[in-house]
């Protein structure tokens, strides 16, 4: 085997999510046949590279880490978790058979040893065949009694592993009473049993139609996100299909996903794709079916590999696909909504930047610029077609702030809420907008040597006050920007602290390794970490904001922050100096705390997050039909309450239920937020711009 070497590798700012969500073929594909059970053994391409894979952790990966026995019981859970996720298959008498092989993951890395992943996946394909089996003679055959008190754990992550198959047998009636519940309580189709069988069939088929590769991609996965969360494997028809993705442009609906709990949940949406355009689909909401067309009949999709909900969503530019969501709001095991989407590709222009002004006797006579920058763009198949005036995001705000000093505004707000980012050469040229010249951001590599990349254009386009908004799915590039600003003294920052990605990937190809003919697939490694010009890193933390939001309090526990293994927040040696600029944070965040407090938008969204955490903390439900619709009626009003609240405020008619949709289909589509929840933390922020300028020219006061 020929050794690794270090080629030069450049950095992909990419969320780790949007990879697997765009890694799978357009359209549906015929289902491919049951895999035969002795055919799932490891093949000697798989064995050889594992042991590539082994050899680039340890000598490339930025944390240089120690493939052992504690990395091996890791990735021994976690290949258990990534099978059994809610623990619905194996009972505890499995996993003390198994413990033999706690400490045998890490040769069957290095040394190519994979026998224990494989058997371990034979008895899993086995118990999930004995449990659909078990779940459609329940679904047929048993007596349930819907007035009978009792209840279901729907989030088994922190329960014990059933003892025996017979706690799991209790298990199984309770998951297929709940089942039948739900579907009993959907008002908007009758109960079909067919449907809830078919359920389990797929579960079955899907999990028999898993080839040797898809094994082996899993338990390569459960070792790599055991180091950290954003190393993983593709095998070679993932990495295939990756390709095609990325030549396709992307075309389908735009959301990021990610499998949870045997569901397909909505990470983001991508701004300017048809999720995002229809404001029906939110981060949290739950994607249970999918169907094709106007007419075509909706497929259940509870308990699907994220890939093959992928497969069915994604399809040719301008058809159409219609989700069954069960909102964020509603909990699993809530009342599902149907949302239909036409896919489309999501254009440069469609997030491209805007610009406002806000401006009235609530700002205080003052007009404040506001530039909305959803994501850190640039036209590289224009710049490398040596295209003069390429599109790229320093170009368009430059030209918005220009306009924007010409219509005289006081200040000026940049919106990075929802930016996930995007290109590290537009976080660092449109930081030089606002500062003369220097360092932008610090990476350093595994071999702890740091380069930085410099704003080398003098001069500043703007030099008036600046806020920068954020929040909690601000990421990557937005936190390079917003701590560059922050770290200079240069301006404000406001809002959520940020997602705290503060890693970068790069793909490696693993065949140059072996000098091989043969696809091996490819390896997404974590090659380096952003420090920011006072030497703290982005990491976990994100940018704290200098004035944060009472809203922040649910953003605490997203993010980089509630992923296993993030790698932690840290600091190196700073590059420029603290600055002495100094602003009066005190006075400004007790005015802001004292409007928010008294503020009906504020208040909403407030309550809004109180009853979502309580929602998330949820882990159970009734299996009494009666008590059960009693609590999604009470679920629902506190929610339609809320809404209505604000409604009110904004001076709209009251809905009479969530799925109303607004009577004036023209404010609808004239305005995508016509209740203005996007308005309320913008506006506030002006708000605070304007404190600033009235009390702080100019800027004397000492940063606090």
């Amino acid at each position: 085997m020929s050794n690794p070497t270090n080629p030069r590798i450049r950095p992909i700012l990419l969320l780790p999510i949007l990879l697997w969500s765009i890694a799978w073929p357009l359209a549906a594909q015929a289902r491919p046949q049951p895999v035969a059970l002795e055919s799932l053994q490891p093949t000697e391409d798989e064995r050889r590279t594992a042991l590539v894979i082994a050899q680039v952790l340890e000598g490339f990966h930025y944390t240089r880490p120690h493939i052992d026995d504690q990395l091996s019981r890791d990735a021994f859970d976690r290949f258990l978790e990534s099978l059994d996720p809610n623990k619905n298959f194996f009972t505890r008498e499995d996993i003390d058979r198994f413990s033999a092989y706690r400490d045998y993951f890490d040769d069957a890395l290095t040394k190519g040893k994979l026998a224990a992943p494989f058997e371990i996946f034979r008895l899993f394909r086995h118990k999930v065949e004995q449990r659909a089996a078990y779940a459609i003679d329940l679904l047929n055959n048993y007596p349930f009694d819907f007035s009978r008190d009792e209840r279901y754990v729907f989030d088994r992550e922190d329960e014990p592993w059933a003892r025996d198959e017979k706690a799991l047998d209790d298990l199984w009636r309770k998951r297929v009473k709940n089942d039948i519940l739900v579907a009993r309580l959907d008002d908007s189709k009758p109960f079909d049993k067919q449907r809830l069988q078919k359920r389990y069939e797929g579960l079955r088929d899907r999990v028999r139609q898993m080839k040797a590769e898809d094994v082996f991609q899993t338990f390569v996965n459960a070792v790599t996100l055991s180091i950290e969360p954003h190393t993983s494997y593709m095998s070679p028809e993932v990495s295939e299909n990756f390709d095609i993705g990325m030549r396709l442009s992307l075309q389908g609906i735009g959301a990021v996903l990610r499998s949870e709990d045997g569901y397909t949940k909505i990470l983001r949406t991508v701004v300017g794709g048809p999720a995002a355009r229809s404001g029906k689909l939110h981060p949290g909401d739950h994607i249970v079916g999918v169907a094709q067309g106007r007419d075509g009949a909706m497929e259940d999709v509870v308990g699907w590999r994220l890939q093959d909900v992928v497969e069915l969503i994604r399809g040719p530019k301008g058809s159409i696909v219609r989700l069954s969501i069960i909102p964020k709001g509603e909990g699993i095991g809530g009342r599902a909504r149907e949302v239909v989407l036409v896919r489309d590709t999501i254009k440069l222009e469609d997030k491209a930047a805007k610009s406002k002004i806000l401006q009235g006797p609530e700002f205080g006579g003052l007009k404040i610029g506001v530039i909305d920058l959803p994501a850190f763009y640039r036209d590289f198949a224009g710049q490398a077609a040596g295209k003069r005036n390429f599109r790229s995001t320093t170009r368009d705000v430059r030209k918005l702030l220009e306009a924007l000093e010409s219509q005289g505004v006081d200040g000026v707000i940049i919106d990075l809420r929802q930016n996930g980012g995007g290109s590290l050469a537009e976080a660092t040229e449109l930081t030089g907008l606002f500062i003369d010249r220097g360092p932008v951001v610090q990476i350093k590599d595994a071999a702890s040597n740091v380069e930085l990349e410099k704003d080398t254009d003098p001069g500043e386009v703007y030099r008036g006050p600046l806020i920068v908004l954020v929040d909690r799915n601000s990421a990557s590039a937005s936190e390079i920007f917003a701590g560059a600003i922050k770290d200079y003294g240069r301006g404000l920052i406001v809002g959520e602290p940020t997602f705290g990605k503060g890693t970068v990937q790069t793909l490696v190809n693993l065949a140059r390794y072996l000098r091989s003919d043969h696809d091996l697939g490819r390896l997404r490694l974590t090659m380096a970490q952003f420090f920011r010009v006072l030497g703290a890193s982005t990491q976990l933390k994100g940018v704290e904001p200098d004035i944060e939001f009472p809203t922040a309090q649910g953003a605490r526990d997203y993010g980089e922050r509630a992923l296993d293994h993030a790698l932690p927040w840290a600091a190196i040696q700073p590059v420029v100096e603290q600055p002495r600029v100094e602003f009066p944070i005190s006075y400004l965040r007790e005015r802001s705390n004292r409007r928010i407090a008294r503020d009906p938008g504020f208040q909403f969204l407030i309550d809004q997050e109180k009853e979502f955490m309580r929602i998330k903390d949820h882990k159970d439900a009734s299996l009494n039909e009666a008590k059960r619709k009693a609590e999604r009626e009470q679920r629902e009003q506190r929610l339609l309450a809320l809404r209505n609240r604000l409604r009110t405020w904004r001076g709209l008619p009251p809905l009479k239920s969530l799925d109303e949709e607004d009577e004036d289909e023209k404010l609808a589509h004239a305005d995508e937020d016509p209740e203005g929840i996007e308005r309320i933390m913008l506006d506030e922020t002006a708000r605070i711009m304007v404190d600033w300028i009235k009390t702080s020219r100019p800027l004397t006061a000492q940063r606090d």
